[in-house]
């Protein structure tokens, strides 16, 4: 019994300390960069976490109940979805600070006033010229991409948090196979492997809330500073990019996968 409590309990603070590896932080930092409510960040955190522990519990309890062998190429792709991944969060972070630059100023006019500046609809940030006195915007407040998804999909209740369940899914589907591997090495009772993957899920739920919660506080204080809080998305965007290139050169030049001879390490 203390055995196991041990294995429940190493299981647990191993799950947080997973959550704090440098290619899940700057993943979860791209969707929370802009995000100043605490509890908002902290559902952000969670349903990542669930994401990943869906996938590390179904992929990790089949390779330790059936001893399934994953090829070298395959462990390589599913590695790659995570750089991938990255380089599109990147890319959406910086598009969305170019898109909140106010555009240049057209000549004045004697009757009206033109000019733009960054203004929001709701959590959606943007600028395009328009007019003041009276008040002219060259498109209604429901025609944005959040207004798009208000109409598409406001009957759903969580559907803002979709994305990073999809994100804690395809780092799940990365991670499964090392960690899934390391546990069967270390426990031989099937049933015990299986409730450490649990557990080793639970942890990471619990360390990647603390971590968007972490991140939104910080936000949440530089939020007064509006320029300072579009340079940290700017950032956040450019380190997730970077990364993503990194880790797809990694994985498709040097680990082979593109190669006749993929040479896959689970790590």
């Amino acid at each position: 019994m203390v055995s196991f409590l041990s294995i429940i309990a190493l299981g647990f603070f191993l799950g947080m300390r997973h959550a704090t590896d440098p290619d899940h932080v700057i993943a979860v930092s791209t969707i929370v960069s802009r995000q100043g409510d605490i509890g908002r960040s902290a559902l952000i955190g969670v349903f990542w976490g669930v994401g990943h522990t869906l996938t590390i519990l179904l992929v990790g309890a089949a390779i330790i109940v059936f001893n399934l062998v994953i090829p070298p190429r395959v462990g390589l792709s599913m590695e790659l979805s995570v750089g991938l991944m990255l380089i599109i969060l990147g890319i959406v972070n910086i598009r969305s600070f170019f898109r909140s630059m106010p555009a240049p100023a057209p000549p004045l006019d004697a009757s009206t006033v033109t000019h733009s500046h960054p203004h929001s609809h709701g959590d959606y940030i943007h600028s395009h010229q328009h007019e003041h006195s009276p008040e002219n915007h060259p498109h209604r407040h429901d025609q944005t991409p959040l207004g798009y998804l208000d109409r598409t999909f406001g009957r759903v209740l969580a559907y803002q948090y979709l994305r990073p369940l999809i994100v804690g899914v395809v780092h799940g589907l990365a991670g499964s196979a090392a960690v899934a591997l390391l546990v069967l090495a270390t426990i031989r009772n099937s049933h015990w492997a299986v409730a450490y993957l649990l557990v080793f899920g639970i942890g990471t739920i619990a360390g990647m809330m603390l971590i968007t919660m972490s991140i939104a506080s910080t936000m949440r204080i530089m939020r007064t500073r509006r320029r300072f809080s579009r340079v940290l998305a700017m950032a956040s965007g450019l380190l997730s990019l970077g990364f993503g290139l990194v880790v797809a050169y990694q994985i498709c030049i040097v680990n082979g996968l593109l190669t006749g001879r993929p040479n896959w390490i689970p790590q």
